[in-house]
C-alpha cells in the first residue's frame, strides 16, 4: 500500500543555502510565545494578512539580529494546475522560518501561531494546513514578501519596499488595503494606523532574549 505524503518540498522555488546562524530550541520556543502573545497581532484572523504579518516577524527578527527566512506553502491546484488544495480555501501561506541547532543538525521551525498552539518543523506545519494531497512547499530569504500573480516562478518575487510595508502595517490593523472595502477602511482608521506604526517601532526594543 503506498504512503500518501500530503505535502512535496520544492527545491526550485527555494533560494537559501546552508545558514551560518542558528539559535537554539529553548531561544525559538520564546520566540513563538513572545509573539502569540503580543497584542501587535492578532492571529484568530487567519482569512487575512498572511504575507503581512509573516513580513512583520521576520523585519523583527532581523530588527534582533535573528537568522530567519520565510516559509510558503502552495495548493497543487494553485501552483500546478493539478489536484490539492489547503485547508479554509487558502491558495497559499506563509509564515516565519527560524533555523535551530538539535542534535547536530539545523532544523527549521514555523512561527504561525495562526495555525497552531507551538513551534512546528517546517514540514509539519505545511502538512497540517494541507486538505488535499499534493501541497508544495519552500524555504525562501525573508526579504521577499510576495510573489508575481500570473506565474510563480524562482525569479521575480517582490521584494520588501514602501508600498508593501505600507500593506504590513494595513496587515497588522487587520485591513486588506488591495480591496474595494479594505480601502475604504483606510480612510476612516487613519489615526489608528498612525498608532499601529508607533506600536510596531516600540516592539523593536522588546527582543525576547
Amino acid at each position: 500500500m503506498d504512503i500518501i505524503v500530503p505535502t512535496l518540498f520544492d527545491a526550485v522555488l527555494s533560494d537559501i543555502v546552508f545558514p551560518h546562524d542558528t539559535i537554539s530550541k529553548k531561544q525559538a520556543e520564546q520566540l513563538f510565545l513572545f509573539f502569540k502573545q503580543h497584542k501587535l497581532f492578532n492571529w484568530k484572523n487567519s482569512h487575512n494578512g498572511c504575507e503581512g504579518k509573516a513580513d512583520a516577524v521576520c523585519v523583527l527578527l532581523d530588527e534582533w539580529n535573528i537568522p530567519n527566512y520565510k516559509a510558503w506553502v502552495f495548493g497543487g491546484a494553485y501552483l500546478k494546475d493539478h489536484i490539492g488544495g489547503l485547508k479554509q480555501n487558502w491558495n497559499y501561506h506563509v509564515a516565519a522560518v527560524i533555523p535551530v541547532q538539535e542534535d547536530g543538525k539545523i532544523a527549521y521551525y514555523v512561527i504561525d501561531p495562526s495555525t497552531a498552539d507551538s513551534l512546528q518543523l517546517m514540514e509539519e506545519w505545511a502538512t497540517a494546513i494541507t486538505q488535499l494531497p499534493h501541497s508544495y512547499h519552500c524555504i525562501r530569504q525573508s526579504h521577499w514578501y510576495i510573489f508575481p500573480i500570473k506565474k510563480i516562478s524562482t525569479t521575480k518575487w517582490n521584494t520588501r519596499n514602501k508600498q508593501n510595508r505600507k500593506w504590513m502595517i494595513h496587515c497588522l490593523k487587520d485591513i486588506n488595503g488591495l480591496t474595494g472595502t479594505g480601502k475604504a477602511r483606510l480612510s476612516f482608521n487613519k489615526a489608528s494606523i498612525k498608532k499601529i506604526v508607533l506600536a510596531f517601532e516600540h516592539i523593536k526594543k522588546e527582543k525576547p532574549f
